[in-house]
């Protein structure tokens, strides 16, 4: 099948892809934001003052769709309040500080020799446990996606190694250098979910990445490594279940509505340290690069790592940066501190020249219809972004709003530069606070005819026990009477 949708923005992959992934080492102190993760915040459980070790719990998931954090390593809880965030804006958000003791001691670990052999539910438990969540930077919490494998009937575990965003290469490195750790989860996610293979997408400019997996995979004919074309946004999940397996994903649905759960090859990676050795997720591969970096390359760096720490590790900065984006240029958050912590979901660390981020004034369109070739869901880019122009934002949702994948694919190949994305996100934005004070208003309807119902329900009980002590009154004074003329 012809697919026509994508762009193919340059590469940028060197040379961090080519250089082994080095440690970034502890700097003096780690920022940890109580939200990595879609879902409610994590609540602290430690106070100021405590000493923690590494591996040790420090703030519990907040809810269902929640993760648990860890320490990164020990030391002293120094702070617990507000800090810089991954945001566009540079809003903050409660966070835990904790000033590393330098023996980066862990807390216990109870490995398991032969996870294989655990129960579903058990795997399920213990990837809860280690605050797991898809690394890919979704940052949903992976162990729900497990419980709903289990419910969805499950055939096909997808791992998703297309890495196709620009600059970034931590998942190619990880692949080339821990292939058989990642495959013993993705082996691990398939007993949790009851499927009955794995298919591993790598894109085709990841040839010893491919190499590596296709080795460590070799003794499990249950997982496939498939080399796939390379083309943005090839890692949305919709895309790479249609190259991989020729379903379409309903746009209103779940990969879970056909059979396909999708796991980032991180996430599997994560999973496989979680069970056979213990270790909660406490650290991440980033990829630190752009024109401002002076020698690029892929990190193992520990959670709540500031960015300025990273960009020393690698050489430091060659002059002010244009743009400091964490995550891929694409889809990533530029962020204007880069004092700014890396989280669960960071996979990028990019600091761009005015070059790289070539920003220019839009001018009108010209009709040329390249915004809907990209569009990697066939929708009509610049009729949505018109309508929310004109706040007609249900004629928008009606078109196709809310499938957008806000990839930046039709922006990217824009030749008058609209802002399409930043309408896009504007748009839902508006729908999202418009169906939350939809469901405010709801509620205090709720409570109000609920309130009149009791209200009235109370005065119907009050009446009818007025007219029963009159009703008793009247009875008594009745039988008084009748005793009285008896007597």
């Amino acid at each position: 099948m012809l697919q026509r949708w994508g762009v193919h923005p340059d590469s940028h992959k060197f040379p961090a892809a080519t250089l082994d992934i080095v440690n970034a080492g502890l700097p003096p102190a780690l920022v940890i934001p109580l939200s990595q993760h879609s879902g409610a915040p994590a609540r602290p459980v430690v106070k100021i003052g405590d000493t923690v070790l590494r591996g040790q719990l420090i703030a519990e998931a907040g809810g269902r769709i929640s993760a648990p954090l860890h320490a990164p390593t020990s030391g002293v809880i120094a702070a617990i309040g507000e800090a810089t965030m991954a945001h566009p804006a540079g809003l903050g958000g409660p966070a835990i500080t904790l000033h590393p003791d330098g023996l980066d001691q862990w807390t216990e670990r109870h490995a398991e020799p032969y996870p294989i052999t655990l129960a579903p539910d058990e795997i399920t438990r213990r990837v809860a446990a280690a605050g797991i969540v898809g690394l890919g930077g979704a940052s949903f919490p992976s162990a729900v996606k497990l419980e709903l494998g289990r419910r969805s009937q499950i055939d096909t575990v997808i791992l998703n190694g297309s890495e196709c965003e620009p600059y970034l290469s931590c998942d190619d490195r990880l692949m080339q250098e821990c292939a058989a750790d990642i495959i013993e989860g993705a082996r691990l996610i398939m007993r949790s979910t009851g499927a009955q293979r794995v298919l591993v997408g790598i894109e085709d400019n990841k040839p010893e990445a491919v190499a590596a997996m296709k080795v460590a995979a070799h003794p499990f004919p249950e997982v496939s490594v498939v080399r796939i074309p390379s083309r943005y946004p090839m890692g949305a999940d919709r895309q790479l279940i249609q190259t991989l397996t020729g379903i379409e994903a309903p746009a209103d649905g779940r990969a879970a509505d056909v059979g396909i759960v999708v796991h980032n090859v991180g996430t599997a990676y994560a999973v496989q340290r979680a069970l056979r050795h213990g270790e909660p997720l406490t650290e991440r591969v980033v990829t630190v690069a752009g024109g401002a970096v002076t020698a690029p390359r892929n990190l193992r760096v520990r959670l709540g790592t500031p960015l300025s720490w990273l960009f020393e590790r690698c050489g430091g900065l060659r002059g002010v940066p244009a743009r400091v984006v964490v995550g891929g240029p694409m889809m990533g958050v530029g962020v204007p501190d880069i004092d700014t912590p890396v989280v669960k979901g960071s996979s990028g660390a990019l600091a761009l020249t005015a070059a790289e981020v070539g920003e220019r004034e839009p001018s009108a369109c010209i009709r040329c219809g390249s915004c809907v070739s990209a569009c990697p869901v066939g929708l009509m880019p610049l009729d949505m972004a018109a309508l929310i122009q004109a706040n007609e934002l249900g004629r928008a949702e009606d078109i196709g709003l809310g499938d957008c994948l806000t990839c930046g694919a039709c922006g990217f190949v824009c030749p008058s530069r609209i802002p399409l994305v930043q309408y896009f996100n504007h748009g839902k934005g508006e729908l999202w606070a418009r169906e939350r004070e939809g469901r405010k208003l709801d509620r205090v309807r709720e409570l109000t005819e609920a309130r009149a119902a009791r209200v009235e329900q109370e005065a119907r009980e009050k009446a009818e026990a007025h007219a029963r002590r009159k009703a008793e009154r009247a009875a008594a004074a009745a039988e008084a009477a009748r005793k009285e003329t008896t007597a």
